[in-house]
């Protein structure tokens, strides 16, 4: 009787230690803190974790895997399964997606920005650029357009933009450096120290990061209508862990990322409702930069950096025409 007893304690142990070996435990990379751009990623670990019956479940570490600039490196040698990361920091590994940060394509809400995304990541030449780096896009992390905080006088106009030392990267800093500013690409987790210690007089963010990063915290001033353009930052899979999730971890995955999106945008549009009170319990005076000021800036630094990148990337063998022209007839078509 006792040897049966023990036989079937020893079976029961060793199913027990078979059902915790089968279960998928993923590393998420991402950086800074918990903050409206990385809910997405947050409802997606929930929702994999629920519907799997924690079977499938994901760490999200906030800088502890690598650092920002390094996520997409950190993908391509399975150093974790899942990482954020944004085209701006490393422009030569991606350069398919850069197209979704040229300034003034038009996008005007969250809701456009994942249209364009989805349709963007989805292109054959994105899906063999991050292939490159064993990675395969999961989903995007919309951002509004981006706005200037700054120290001083008010910069509300093109000529007092001249000399500006900004902290912009990707298009939108090509799109200041066209009117005379001087970018920087420092990566936002150093854009405060950068601005407080004075080796920036700007910085171009959205709303979520100019909170998270604390540089509101040093801002004489907000631009609340140039919107330039904006930042793309994907979430990327490795490909191998992707393809080694079990048939129904992977169905739940997929199913899963409408549902984080879809959690994202509430999320942050409850952020921007309460936009306005964050800037007057700051002090922060909200400038308007002029309609002629505005279409000045687009003459120079839209068209312009537009056909410059189109003409680089074709040259580099990509099809940028194709994937400019599938920005602007996937937002016509998220409008009608």
């Amino acid at each position: 009787m006792k040897t049966l007893l023990g036989r079937t304690a020893i079976a029961l142990v060793a199913v027990s230690f078979a059902a915790e070996a089968s279960a998928t435990e993923w590393n998420v990379s991402v950086w800074g803190k918990r903050r409206a751009f990385t809910e997405n990623i947050e409802k997606l670990a929930e929702l994999v974790a629920a519907k799997s019956n924690g079977d499938f479940t994901m760490n999200v570490s906030y800088g502890g895997l690598s650092k920002n600039t390094e996520n997409l490196d950190g993908i391509s040698i399975g150093a974790f399964e899942m990482a954020q990361f944004c085209a701006g920091y490393h422009a030569d590994k991606n350069r398919a997606i850069t197209v979704l940060e040229l300034p003034f394509l038009g996008v005007n809400t969250l809701a456009e920005e994942v249209a364009v995304s989805n349709a963007v990541y989805a292109h054959p030449a994105v899906t063999e650029e991050m292939a490159q780096w064993n990675a395969k896009m999961l989903m995007t992390s919309p951002m509004p357009q981006y706005n200037l905080v700054g120290t001083g006088e008010p910069r509300d106009t093109l000529a007092k933009f001249d000399g500006m030392r900004v902290r912009a990267t990707g298009g939108i800093g090509q799109a200041f450096e066209a009117v005379g500013a001087v970018p920087t690409s420092v990566t936002s987790s150093e854009a405060y120290q950068a601005m407080q210690s004075g080796v920036v007089d700007t910085v171009a963010f959205a709303q979520h990061a100019h909170l998270s990063f604390g540089t509101i915290n040093e801002a004489d001033w907000w631009t609340a209508n140039l919107n330039p353009g904006t930042v793309n930052c994907p979430v990327v899979v490795n490909i191998d862990a992707y393809n080694d999730l079990s048939e129904e971890n992977r169905k739940i995955l997929d199913e899963s990322v409408p549902e984080a999106i879809d959690f994202y945008l509430q999320n942050y549009g409850e952020l921007l409702k309460k936009w306005d009170s964050v800037l007057a319990e700051k002090n922060v005076q909200t400038v308007t930069i002029s309609d002629e000021e505005i279409a000045a800036f687009k003459e120079k630094a839209g068209g312009p950096v537009q056909q410059q990148w189109i003409a680089e990337m074709s040259a580099q063998g990509l099809p940028a025409q194709e994937l400019f022209d599938l920005v602007q007839t996937t937002l016509a078509e998220a409008r009608k």
